[in-house]
């Protein structure tokens, strides 16, 4: 194989499936990216075995097509560390030989035929989802999963696919997250009635695979996996394994409740404030609503209290309830400051809810008071 590339763009593609590699592993050969190049274009490749990544690269001059096992670390490095805009890669059975204007490496490495495969994108049976969407469903929903949870899966985020919409679900069972949007099923496919949770780490890298470029996305589910396909990437995983919670019971479907809206950066700021004498063992913050005003009140013994007051428009009666302000932070933190959101709330022992006019929507457990 003997290609040129262009350095930079070569990096960008090569950090994001290095990320899939494992750093330790009892097959070695995992340590590294595979790049293919043909006559067509190239390809790099990566897989733990549980989760596998293809990247097409642009900015690739191919004299010979072939294929070589790049080590991580090592060319990684060569990536980062060297300054020429182009390099050129030779590779046969002796190793693999990394050149620049002034710079040459020569890395050993194990033949890339024995890679394992990293599955292609050849369903036909898919969802198509605005590629913007779906990011906005990993940075608003993955944050409430739990890695560390043996209950049930919580390591991951639940999708559901029908006809016309994608839902995305996330619980640590002390709060959840869900958002929902418009997606089209392409031959039928439907995920709804099947427990589709994608591992947080998956979540994480389709993310990344995603460009600004990309209008839209394939996903294809089947019994144990998932294939998401891009313009110039395709992800896969197997899922996570297990049952996850009927969050719509978690939901409250209320029928007396009292509803205000409020602007997402003051209400951000002063959970901020109120944060600041909070510690590792008292992360309750009181949240009081009153005739037009929310008083924030935390207190902690060995630091000190605090009492952050916020216009709103609420007129009811007054209602308390306590709430870990990390679990209220994390929802506002992901949402633009100048975006209004909705507060449900019914009394200081039921959960508070919090909504958008554009498909999220976001619960919090009650934490017990201090008397």
């Amino acid at each position: 194989m003997k290609i040129t590339c262009n350095r930079e763009q070569l990096l960008t593609a090569f950090q994001t499936a290095a990320t899939v590699a494992p750093a330790r592993s009892p097959k070695p050969i995992l340590r590294n990216v595979k790049l293919e190049v043909t006559g067509e274009g190239a390809t790099l490749m990566a897989t733990d075995m549980e989760v596998g990544i293809r990247i097409e690269v642009d900015g690739i001059e191919v004299q010979t097509p072939g294929s070589v096992l790049l080590p991580v670390s090592q060319f990684g490095s060569i990536l980062r560390e060297t300054n020429d805009q182009e390099l050129q890669i030779v590779a046969d059975t002796q190793g693999t030989t990394v050149s620049g204007s002034r710079s040459e490496f020569k890395l050993s490495g194990e033949s890339p035929d024995e890679f394992p495969n990293v599955a292609a994108f050849e369903a036909e049976v898919y969802h198509e989802v605005p590629a913007r969407l779906f990011k906005e469903l990993v940075r608003r929903t993955l944050f409430a999963t739990d890695a560390e949870s043996s209950r049930y899966a919580l390591g991951g985020v639940l999708l559901e696919m029908t006809a016309d919409k994608i839902i995305a679900v996330a619980t640590d069972g002390r709060r959840l997250a869900k958002m929902e949007g418009p997606a089209q099923s392409v031959g039928e496919h439907d995920s709804a009635d099947t427990m589709t949770i994608v591992p947080s780490r998956a979540m994480q890298l389709i993310e990344r695979a995603l460009s600004d470029s990309d209008a839209e996305i394939k996903v294809a589910t089947r019994a144990n996996d998932i294939l998401v396909h891009s313009q110039r990437a395709t992800v896969f995983s197997r899922l996570v394994d297990g049952r996850f919670p009927k969050w719509r019971e978690v939901f409250p479907d209320r029928q007396v409740s009292t509803k205000f809206e409020v602007a997402v950066g003051p209400l951000y700021s002063a959970v901020r404030q109120a944060a600041i004498v909070s510690s590792e063992e008292s992360r309750g913050v009181d949240f009081t609503f009153g005739e037009g005003n929310l008083v924030m009140a935390g207190l902690t013994a060995e630091v000190g209290q605090s009492r952050v007051e916020l216009p709103i428009p609420y007129t009811g009666e007054p209602i308390t309830v306590t709430l870990d302000h990390r679990f209220v932070a994390d929802f506002l933190k992901v949402l633009d400051g100048e975006k209004t959101v909705t507060v449900d709330i019914q009394s200081g022992e039921a959960a508070a809810l919090f909504l958008t006019d554009d498909g999220y929507g976001y619960v919090v457990m009650p934490l017990a008071r201090d008397k």
